[in-house]
């Protein structure tokens, strides 16, 4: 069972099929990490909040 690298958090083998770079069996950043984005390789802060109750 595929985890998130950043918040351990469980995902699917297909989200992982679809947002994973080539060649890895997890990914770094999940829809459960709020204001974290992937960006250059990288995980990173967002500049602005990505979850609001708007």
């Amino acid at each position: 069972m595929p985890t998130c690298n950043n918040c351990g958090g469980f995902i699917t083998d297909q989200y992982v099929r679809v947002f994973a770079p080539t060649g890895m069996e997890t990914v770094r950043v999940c829809p459960n990490c709020k204001d974290k984005l992937r960006e250059r390789g990288e995980v990173r802060d967002a500049h602005s909040p990505r979850h609001t109750n708007q």
